[in-house]
């Protein structure tokens, strides 16, 4: 791209840093910019200012948060009787996005990948363990991807927790709706098999 000015490039090539942006979209996030009132504009730079200099990790379960403990962990309407373990920030907003989970989050940053150099010490896997100790937690559960990865990540775990009350479980693995049988995958498939619901389960679920 050839630009007639210097800061319109240097606009588009921050913004083309950003993860999935091309620096086609880039120019447009920058003319909308350009189109956009001075004050608008000050205010949206302002946001991601205030964010990045001001967003803090709870130091209860590791997603973020504006001040020490997050929201999620201070609700007194939170059954603290569940974690629910995750790798990202990203699972903690698509799981509460579903509401149809009440109870608490810890965050490990990631999955075990000895390949990326990412062990047991990368990860908050200790401060889970050291939270579940004390505390009254029934169950706890772990929605981490399904893969190898995920799952040694989960078996690792498990391990770590071996002798505490809790109940570990994981969320059920399946085929997905509208997905067609002959393209998932054998792990899959067997896992759809292997987690198989009762039929008015699944006439409860399709019903609702």
């Amino acid at each position: 791209m050839i630009f007639s000015s210097k800061l319109v490039e240097d606009a588009v090539r921050e913004f083309s840093r950003l993860p999935g942006i091309g620096k086609k979209t880039a120019l447009r996030m920058v003319l909308q910019l350009l189109r956009m009132h001075e004050s608008e504009v000050d205010e949206f730079t302002g946001a991601v200012s205030r964010m990045r200099h001001g967003i803090r990790f709870c130091k209860e379960c590791h997603n973020v948060s504006d001040s020490e403990v997050c929201g999620i962990c201070v609700n007194p309407g939170r059954n603290r009787s569940q974690i629910c373990v995750v790798e990202t920030i990203r699972d903690v907003i698509a799981i509460e996005s579903t509401q149809q989970y009440s109870g608490l989050y810890h965050v490990l940053g990631g999955i075990l990948s000895p390949i990326d150099g990412i062990g047991p010490e990368q990860l908050q896997i200790s401060s889970l363990v050291e939270r579940v100790r004390p505390a009254r937690t029934v169950e706890i559960i772990m929605a981490l991807s399904p893969t190898i990865e995920g799952d040694t990540t989960v078996y690792y775990i498990a391990r770590q927790l071996k002798g505490m009350p809790a109940t570990i479980t994981t969320i059920a693995r399946g085929i997905s709706f509208g997905g067609e049988l002959e393209y998932a995958d054998e792990m899959t498939l067997a896992r759809s098999i292997a987690k198989r619901l009762p039929i008015d389960n699944y006439v409860t679920i399709q019903g609702t």
